[in-house]
């Protein structure tokens, strides 16, 4: 058996410069520990996890790309109700428009945050974002860290309810945030060398196939070069599909199971809830790919 067929990778994975609870140093030790061939740390609009890591003694046997995860919005011919981010991969990190883009993307979600915390204020849950920042330090702090103080001061059991009952889209103390558009994303990206991926379709909620079909489509002539085939919530009739989408128009497949550490407990780096596995030929052809 070839080596890229027994060895897994994880190409989404976030570290304590977003939303994830392990520092890279961490990050990249756990890795090594599980036998993981290739990483990449795709923070949310920020670089600085996978600036990090590139500063650290890697392990000869322990791959690692450059990496970011985008939030993104699109025009209304591109239709969707969920989650639309795009992934960049094999990107140059002192690319100076992705890391003012970045920056004007941090200050967004900084500024979002004190309207979160004064709607909780309104519905009786006290704390500040002095208490939040105190708790996790001054960096890229979000909804996720809110949401486990909540935990931690009792108002709530576990991280899913502080969404299902006051963070999450739709509810109380929701505020929606600015994000980048899709094309805009995709030309930054390539701009920088790198490899714009679609994250985790599923989340798009795009349920007719066909629908679907002209949205990759139309990503393409953006610029896509390829997809989150593989992933933690994605169902096996939907991998496949995803699969056979990618390969009628040529582009990259990708997987990871964006890990998070203790925010997501049942998402474990390298296998997702026990059963993903994403070969190290994906990352060979994205190595390839960059390298054209």
């Amino acid at each position: 058996m070839a080596y890229s067929e027994h060895v897994r990778i994880d190409l989404h994975i976030h570290s304590t410069a977003s939303d994830g609870t392990l520092s890279p140093p961490e990050i990249i030790s756990l890795a090594h520990s599980l036998n993981i061939g290739a990483i990449a740390i795709t923070d949310h609009d920020t670089i600085d996890g996978s600036k990090e890591a590139f500063t650290l003694d890697i392990p000869p046997s322990l791959k690692l790309l450059t990496g970011v995860e985008i939030s993104v919005s699109s025009n209304p011919s591109l239709f969707y109700t969920g989650s639309f981010h795009m992934l960049g991969y094999s990107i140059r990190l002192d690319d100076p428009v992705l890391n003012r883009t970045l920056d004007m993307l941090q200050e967004a979600r900084r500024n979002r945050n004190p309207r979160i915390v004064n709607c909780l204020n309104n519905l009786g849950i006290n704390l500040s974002l002095k208490d939040v920042a105190d708790e996790f330090g001054e960096g890229q702090l979000g909804r996720p860290h809110i949401a486990q103080l909540m935990v931690k001061r009792g108002f709530v059991k576990s991280i899913n309810e502080a969404f299902d009952k006051y963070l999450g889209t739709g509810r109380p103390a929701y505020i929606d945030k600015y994000r980048l558009d899709c094309g805009r994303a995709i030309e930054i990206i390539l701009a920088a060398g790198g490899i714009p991926v679609l994250a985790h379709p599923f989340f798009l909620y795009i349920e007719n196939k066909d629908r679907f079909e002209d949205f990759i489509v139309n990503l393409k002539e953006l610029g896509l070069k390829g997809i989150e085939v593989y992933y933690s919530e994605h169902p096996p009739d939907l991998t496949a599909f995803y699969v056979e989408i990618a390969n009628r128009y040529d582009l990259l497949i990708t997987g990871g199971t964006d890990f998070h550490g203790s925010i997501k407990p049942d998402i474990k780096m390298g296998s997702g809830r026990g059963d993903l596995f994403v070969p190290y030929s994906l990352y060979e052809n994205l190595v390839r790919f960059a390298h054209k």
